[in-house]
């Protein structure tokens, strides 16, 4: 498939305009060094090569590219792997599993003799397979191949050709492209385990990009993705299709919030995969890691400093205000340094940071701040260098320097050379030594954020922290009912993972409850059993301080419709927080963290991550909140005990690992202070 000493195109023709013509066109003008040949039964000769009008006239072959309709295509596969030993097929035929059922049994007839004789399938229904050693796409345009160039795999093919016109407009250069279509025997993480289990850090691409439609392994990819991460590889992905209408019936908080999307995202984090929403963001990706290929990671980095070199003010406020944004820093400069910077520029510029020279700024200027910033200001991380022109200058001389600075200096350059149309000429002259170009500084600015907001890999070994698992399997064994577990069922299961419990009862009896509230101590809460939106029926009552008063909330509580019973707890104080979990199929359970009370609902400020999470994972949870301000403390308040937090985070998602009866599960709210955290209030979902 990769490196085949021979190739036959089936429906290759003249007719460059149509697949066959132009998959035949792509494999001449990228230089094939193996035997191509074609089988057209209409013309004897295609694009200069001889063809063979019947199939049984080809000698032995490696691969063949099927350009043919959809009901020939089974036929072609059976006889080329028993009699002409073919063992790889690019299938570039639609009119399959993806529309009929009619079309899906041609494809099974496909797979199962691939199969029968130990082929390789990509397709059916993709655009081909595109490496440094044969073109076998249909496609334009053809990227600059470089054995350092990204790697990319993509589960649609139109999406594909648009994937790579935003790239090469940025100057990405590629060491192979992979349409997987159906993906019928080779998906999309099947690639990525060929490339993880060969990999070799001495020659192949470091950088991988996917686009996936449908993720049929999440296991599969977890396992790959980050190991070829932790081999030194960065992954950035899409994943389309994940929003969901809102439509559906939620029966919980995290019901309501835990959608596939956050199942993917919850992947993403576990993999240390980038995530991206656009192919301006997929691909703006793909150049940050060329450019910074020589750090071992961006993404570990604790601060990430830039100085921002312009000679025009206004983007470079842009700038600054998105890695601001970020999260990343544009720090003031300031000093002597600074002053004798400034001193060898024109009257007028800035060196505050943005460094801005003026229009009328030269080249080596531009040369100079660029040696101050590698050489003399040490906190500085990262240059960003914008330049443009009005049109009333030429910039081959100016791009020239930078060429030169980029090659020379260790910390990263990211040139931003928004002239498109006004300089084409000098930017593609930069683009062909090998360079890339971020010609918007925002979105440099949002996807440089979020692959600095992307953790490592997770560790892959099962700890288990201390649950009592073998107690657990017997209280789930001992559950005849699917459907949400009585409290005192919910608290026997949270023990066995060592979760912190609000002192409570449960109780229909009046004089039993008030003899636990004179035990524990006023005030004391209480709340219906029985309703799963307790508040909505008006089934909590707070701040309880007298027996009186629990009589009185309890006679009213009982008479709510569904009620079974009451519940009594200890009232507590402190941030309320909240930690949920849902079961999504294939890919275990996403375990949800945020603020808590009516915080999930109405802000969904929630952060998600696949279990079992290590602490790492989970303080990177905690981290990523938008709230996470509100949990150190703010304005004199004292912050919450984020290791407890961790822990039961840590505890819970081991916990489910265990048990996957639990379909969905709520603590919500649990109550943190500097202290410690407890659980409030529980719902546990079981269904066998």
């Amino acid at each position: 498939m990769l490196n085949p000493r021979s190739i036959v195109v089936i429906g290759g023709s003249n007719n460059v305009h149509k697949p066959g013509g132009a998959i035949v066109r792509n494999i001449i003008n990228g230089g094939y060094q193996g035997d191509l040949r074609i089988v057209n039964p209409k013309e004897d000769e295609v694009q200069g090569i001889k063809t063979c009008h019947d199939v049984k006239d080809l000698p032995q072959t490696d691969l063949a590219v099927l350009v043919v309709a959809a009901k020939f295509c089974p036929d072609y596969v059976e006889f080329l792997c028993s009699e002409k030993g073919v063992r790889a097929f690019v299938i570039i035929s639609a009119g399959f599993g993806e529309e009929t059922h009619e079309g899906a049994i041609l494809e099974q007839r496909i797979l199962d003799a691939c199969e029968k004789h130990g082929a390789a399938l990509i397709g059916p229904n993709c655009i081909g397979l595109l490496n440094r050693n044969h073109h076998s796409v249909f496609t334009l345009p053809i990227p600059n191949l470089d054995p350092k160039g990204v790697d990319f795999i993509s589960g649609s093919g139109a999406t594909a050709v648009f994937i790579l016109e935003s790239a090469v407009s940025k100057g990405l250069q590629f060491n192979s492209v992979w349409s997987i279509g159906n993906g019928k025997q080779i998906g999309i993480e099947d690639v990525l385990q060929y490339m993880d289990e060969h990999f070799n850090p001495e020659t192949d691409s470091k950088v991988k990009l996917l686009y996936i439609e449908n993720i049929s392994n999440p296991d599969k990819l977890l396992f790959h993705a980050s190991s070829l991460i932790r081999k030194g590889c960065r992954i950035a992905a899409i994943k389309a299709g994940s929003s969901e209408s809102g439509s559906r019936a939620a029966s919980s908080h995290t019901g309501a919030i835990a959608s596939s999307d956050a199942a993917v995202e919850a992947l993403f984090r576990k993999a240390g995969i980038v995530r991206c929403f656009s192919r301006e963001e997929l691909t703006t990706a793909g150049c940050i890691f060329m450019v910074t290929s020589h750090l071992s990671s961006v993404s570990s980095r604790s601060s990430f400093n830039f100085a921002i070199v312009t000679h025009a003010g206004g983007p470079g406020v842009m700038l600054t205000d998105a890695l601001s944004k970020g999260g990343l820093s544009v720090p003031k400069l300031e000093g002597p340094l600074a002053d004798e910077l400034k001193g060898k520029l024109f009257p007028g510029s800035s060196v505050a940071n943005p460094i801005d020279f003026l229009a009328t700024g030269t080249p080596e200027q531009l040369g100079t701040i660029i040696d101050y910033c590698e050489n003399k200001f040490e906190d500085i991380d990262a240059i960003a260098v914008i330049y443009g022109t009005p049109g009333l200058t030429r910039l081959f001389e100016a791009y020239d320097v930078l060429d030169k600075k980029i090659k020379e200096c260790k910390k990263p350059i990211f040139p931003i050379l928004p002239s498109l149309h006004t300089a084409g000429p000098e930017v593609e002259a930069f683009l062909k030594r090998g360079h890339v170009n971020f010609s918007d500084e925002v979105t440099l600015a949002t996807t440089l954020s979020q692959i600095m907001r992307t953790p490592q890999p997770a560790p892959p070994e099962v700890q288990l922290y201390g649950i009592d698992i073998p107690r657990l399997n017997k209280i789930i064994m001992g559950i005849n009912e699917n459907g949400y577990v009585p409290p005192q069922t919910v608290r026997d299961i949270l023990s066995c993972a060592g979760i912190p419990l609000v002192p409570e009862m449960v109780s229909t009896a009046k004089d039993e409850l008030l003899a636990f509230a004179e035990k524990v101590g006023y005030p004391v809460v209480a709340k219906v059993v029985g309703p799963v939106h307790k508040s909505d029926v008006g089934g909590v009552a707070l701040n309880i301080r007298t027996a009186e008063h629990l009589a009185l909330e309890y006679n009213r509580m009982m008479k709510i419709e569904g009620a079974t019973g009451v519940m009594v707890q200890k009232m507590l104080k402190g941030t309320e927080l909240f930690i949920g979990a849902k079961y999504e199929e294939r890919f275990g359970h996403v375990v949800l963290c945020g603020l808590g009370g009516i915080f999930v609902e109405v802000l969904k400020d929630v952060s998600s991550g696949l279990a079992p999470l290590s602490y790492a994972e989970a303080y990177s949870m905690i981290h990523s909140l938008r709230g996470y301000k509100i949990l150190k403390g703010t304005r004199g308040q004292k912050g919450i005990n984020e290791q407890k937090y961790a822990e039961i985070i840590v505890r819970l998602s081991t916990l489910l690992r265990f048990a996957t009866e639990i379909k969905e599960m709520d603590l919500n709210p649990l109550l943190a202070d500097e202290d410690g955290v407890v659980a409030v209030d529980a719902r546990i979902l079981i269904e066998k």
